[in-house]
């Protein structure tokens, strides 16, 4: 069976779920080969090989931090001389895409963003895709070279299949690029003690209907009663009432959970294209004409002020 090369995104070790997913899917068209790059790639092998790694290609260098993509590139194109992958599978996070576009054009093959599933088919693997703000699904494969597939969060279920996971040392030859742009300092990023956004399984958002910053202590109150990550609309963020950060929509994040919680919401195309993709939606609009009641699974005609302390209230006392 032929090999698939999976791009390990991790931190000082410690292995993120889309990874996982990727793995899950690569599963499915050849073998799992990992490249974990950076510090602590080394002690991604366990992790690797629990969820279907069969080997797990190494390099640790300081480029990788000091530097942007460029040496990750040099990485990936350096596992792909070396494995003749059927395909590269790269999370779907802003470096993610990134890295898998450069990795293109470098051994000149086809690329794919965004996909959701991806299975085999005869000649080569298939990625399924939403498009057109989530209207459709289009089934697409590479026609040239070696696919580069990225693959949005939440595509597909992590499984654990025990694998070999034997570690290997990738030679890496860093190009001239590769010290063009130098990292020259690194803010960490304020926990909330809430999932990211892009990777959580479930999202609670809230929309214009919030109707100022200070009342979004109520989105965050559901949110934590489900230990999901908070999401905000364009008119949200643009008011100034939450982070763009959390900005979900076509000029934010796009998420794909098992739930999303849409709260004063209209559900403009804007906003679809960022959550359409969702397991399962419910929304909380007190206009029963509302756009966003046109794509969900349960709706709520009602207050979000008063809908959503009860439904907060009745989710802590199940749980307690």
């Amino acid at each position: 069976m032929a090999e698939v090369l999976v791009y390990v995104d991790h931190v000082d070790g410690a292995v993120r779920k889309p990874t996982l997913e990727l793995l899950t899917l690569a599963r499915r068209v050849g073998e799992p080969v990992a490249v974990a790059l950076g510090a602590g790639a080394a002690g991604t092998a366990a992790t690797l090989a629990e969820h279907g790694a069969v080997k797990v290609l190494t390099h640790e260098a300081s480029e990788y931090a000091d530097y942007l993509v460029v040496p990750k590139v040099d990485a990936l194109q350096a596992a792909v001389e070396a494995v003749s992958p059927a395909a590269v599978l790269v999370p779907s996070s802003a470096e993610g895409k990134e890295i898998a576009a450069r990795l293109a054009l470098r051994i000149g093959s086809g690329i794919i963003t965004d996909a959701v599933d991806l299975e085999a088919g005869d000649e080569g693997p298939v990625a399924t895709q939403s498009v057109f703000a989530a209207s459709f699904s289009t089934k697409s494969r590479v026609s040239k070279g070696t696919p580069v597939i990225t693959v949005k969060p939440n595509s597909a279920a992590v499984e654990a299949a025990p694998a070999a996971g034997a570690v290997e040392a990738l030679t890496v030859t860093f190009s001239d690029q590769a010290t063009g742009t130098k990292v020259t300092g690194r803010t960490p990023r304020e926990s909330t003690g809430r999932p990211e956004l892009t990777e959580a399984a479930i999202v609670v958002s809230g929309g214009r209907g919030v109707n100022g910053a200070e009342n979004f202590t109520v989105i965050e109150a559901l949110a934590d009663s489900l230990g999901a990550a908070v999401g905000a609309s364009r008119a949200a963020v643009d008011a100034g009432w939450y982070p763009h950060t959390n900005q979900v929509g076509q000029t934010g994040k796009s998420v794909s959970p098992q739930l999303y919680v849409a709260n004063g919401i209209s559900g403009a195309i804007q906003h679809r294209a960022g959550m359409q993709t969702s397991k399962t939606i419910v929304a909380v609009n007190k206009d029963a004409e509302a756009p966003i009641f046109e794509l969900v699974d349960f709706g709520v005609v009602g207050d979000l002020f008063d809908v959503v302390p009860q439904l907060t209230e009745e989710i802590k006392t199940r749980k307690g």
